[in-house]
């Protein structure tokens, strides 16, 4: 099989959209899948939006999955497909990757990483791609987020909202690890707005706030783009101010914890 980087949306067969459920997720290749003619088809561990951006012919999507990776095996198993040595380090780095190097896995995930080591896959060898040192860059973002950091105390709960112009993901994850329960992220450029949410298991279980359902998607429809994502992990794009952007979200925020005391 031939890979690009820039394929021709115009002559392929079928597009296949991977651990995504949204244009806005797509990037620049958003505005292709929207214009194609070709059949939409969705593999996804992620709780579908009402809107998409395109239409979708098929859709395959377990929200209880914890990985993407883990579907796709479950669809080359049902297929007769063997998976080989070089198959299944691709399969179990996208598994890494999702559970956060297992910390999210339970064991449908364990099972079937264990089904990729018999395949011949090298664990201690396909995790040494993780261990690449972080950028000076993200550094300089992940300090910039604490210094900028906003810090709400809400019903006991310890809760982060800065702005960074890119690493929100980072700045965000770094955040949790400092010591907050929720960390908001936002950043904006040239009118477009990305948002990184991320709490601890904690939060979750206590509040019953769904980062993805309760917060993500309510706050990308009023963003006008995109939001979705995990319980404990979520994500936004959209249009908007920074400003406008960061008040919305302590907005929906105090509202959710409102309701649930």
């Amino acid at each position: 099989m031939d890979l690009s980087l820039e394929p021709n949306f115009e002559k392929v067969e079928v597009i296949v959209v991977l651990d995504a459920n949204n244009s806005e997720q797509l990037g620049r290749f958003g505005v292709e899948v929207k214009k194609s003619k070709s059949p939409v088809v969705i593999v996804d561990h992620h709780k579908p939006p009402t809107e998409k951006g395109f239409p979708v012919a098929l859709e395959i999507v377990d929200d209880k999955s914890r990985s993407t990776c883990e579907i796709v095996y479950r669809l080359y198993e049902e297929a007769g497909v063997k998976v080989d040595e070089e198959l299944a380090k691709a399969l179990f780095l996208g598994i890494a990757f999702d559970t956060q190097l297992f910390r999210y896995a339970d064991a449908e995930t364990f099972l079937i990483t264990s089904e990729l080591v018999r395949s011949g896959l090298k664990p201690e060898e396909a995790l040494d791609l993780f261990t690449s040192s972080m950028e000076n860059p993200e550094r300089i973002a992940r300090i910039k987020a604490s210094k900028r950091a906003k810090t709400l105390m809400l019903d006991g709960w310890l809760i982060a909202i800065s702005h960074v112009s890119s690493y929100q993901a980072s700045a965000a994850r770094a955040l949790v690890n400092l010591g907050y329960h929720l960390s908001i992220v936002c950043g904006e450029r040239s009118g477009r707005v990305q948002v990184s949410l991320r709490c601890t298991r904690e939060f979750h279980e206590k509040t019953g706030i769904d980062l993805a359902s309760d917060l993500a998607e309510p706050l990308g429809r009023l963003l006008n783009g995109a939001g979705g994502g995990h319980s404990t992990s979520a994500g936004v794009n959209g249009y908007g101010s920074l400003e406008k952007t960061i008040e919305l979200c302590e907005s929906i925020l105090k509202g959710l914890l409102a309701t649930r005391k």
